[in-house]
């Protein structure tokens, strides 16, 4: 059996491989994809499994969407808003079992969301009582996070409550030595990189960040001289402006729900970072001179090299796709390109690295950190999601300007290929 983890068969990849940096032309050829969008997702099938829930107490309604089980394990969030339906669910839900199979993990994807707004005062009690009523797949199959709506703290107080230790609980009951795997858990979910920021927090915004780098490498592009807007600042957008201005490479452009902010030298994204509030808006009275304030859509016309939509699902649609004058777009959030737009930017020679591979850091971490594969330094996390990441956008990148295929239907083909390599395979927890 052999796991394409990164599609040279290796689990490093150095991210200059394939052709030389620097070789390849930094204005693609116009109309660049041979194969047509149209062809169906290999992912796009029926869930294995979905079960519908309402609550006794409110009537709010919630399900649990199993996409693929490995081994008979599932991993993936769960979300709650108001408006929440089984269909955005079982979209990310395929989601996750595609960024699973991209990164090679031995576990198949699934998602959860409650139609309940999460600012309501009995929100708690509802997450309670519908992780109440899918203990069966809490204890044994289905290992689940923090996502839009639910914090990692709110999951681990109501899992404390009905005796499941933790939201790993399923995984980590399979280790020989449940209580040490456990303290082994904790101990890689506490620690801290070197600018005393947790781990579990930032390492999906230092993953969108290397596809970022990944991506200038692999087009021929200076890094210190490759410009980056960023559409959305919360956990995953913040974290990769951050990683991105240590990199030196100048964030030109970010935006939150109040508009966007816009400098061609670069932003002082630590400043800008520090002065967001408990819902993630930056105070506009810190925003120093010089700093161009535009309306909240602005981000997607700004002038940079790459576009990250870091916000919501379908933040690109067909009707933005002319205003859009990044030459590549990495996405960090879930679906944030439909089809037809990322059909249309490709006719216009603009590459979308998808959000299954660019987004999937803190996933791939979570896993590894289970298999005993990182621990508590994180120079060791951070350098096995650089190689991966960067080895992954090198490889699509490389068939992109070579053989004209789509950065999404490499990545598909790599996964499509784990996902085979992983039938039948039983996860080992140490």
């Amino acid at each position: 059996m052999t796991l394409i983890q990164n599609p040279d068969g290796n689990r490093t990849h150095d991210s200059t491989s394939g052709p030389e940096r620097g070789t390849r032309p930094e204005t693609l050829p116009r109309n660049p994809v041979r194969e047509p969008f149209t062809r169906p997702d290999p992912f796009d099938r029926p869930p294995q499994h979905e079960l519908v829930w309402t609550d006794p107490v409110t009537g709010s309604q919630g399900w649990l969407v199993v996409h693929t089980l490995v081994g008979g394990m599932a991993t993936g969030g769960t979300r709650m808003r108001a408006g929440c339906t089984r269909d955005e669910v079982a979209d990310l839900a395929r989601c996750m079992a595609t960024k699973t199979a991209a990164f090679g993990l031995p576990v198949g994807g699934a998602k959860a969301g409650i139609d309940c707004d999460p600012r309501d005062p009995d929100a708690l009690g509802v997450l309670e009582r519908f992780f109440a009523h899918m203990r069966p797949w809490l204890e044994n199959s289905w290992v689940t996070a923090e996502d839009l709506g639910v914090s990692q703290s709110d999951l681990d107080a109501v899992f404390t409550r009905l005796g499941l230790d933790q939201s790993f609980h399923a995984a980590i009951r399979r280790s020989p030595d449940p209580a040490a795997t456990l303290d082994r858990v904790r101990a890689g979910l506490d620690t801290v990189d070197r600018d005393g920021l947790p781990l579990g927090d930032v390492i999906g915004g230092y993953g969108v960040a290397q596809a970022c780098l990944g991506t200038a490498a692999a087009l021929g592009w200076e890094p210190t001289r490759t410009t980056v807007a960023i559409q959305g600042i919360g956990t995953m957008g913040g974290g990769a402006a951050w990683y991105l201005h240590e990199a030196g490479v100048p964030v030109t452009a970010i935006a939150d729900a109040a508009g966007t902010l816009f400098c061609p030298r670069g932003l002082d994204i630590p400043a800008l970072l520090a002065a967001r509030d408990h819902y993630g808006e930056i105070d506009r009275a810190t925003v120093p001179s010089g700093v161009e304030l535009l309306p909240r859509e602005a981000v997607l016309s700004a002038p940079a090299d790459i576009l990250v939509p870091a916000a919501v699902s379908y933040a690109l649609g067909v009707g933005s796709v002319a205003d859009i004058a990044a030459r590549a777009v990495v996405e960090a959030a879930n679906s944030p390109t439909t089809p037809d737009a990322e059909e249309r930017l490709a006719v216009r020679g603009i590459p979308v690295i998808p959000d299954f591979v660019a987004n999937a850091g803190a996933a791939a971490w979570a896993w590894w950190l289970l298999q005993g594969q990182v621990g508590t330094d994180p120079e060791d996390s951070f350098r096995r999601l650089r190689e991966e990441m960067q080895g992954k956008v090198a490889y699509m990148l490389a068939e992109w300007s070579g053989a004209r295929v789509s950065p999404r239907r490499s990545a598909w083909g790599f996964a499509s290929a784990n996902l085979e390599a992983l039938a039948g395979r039983q996860i080992t927890i140490p």
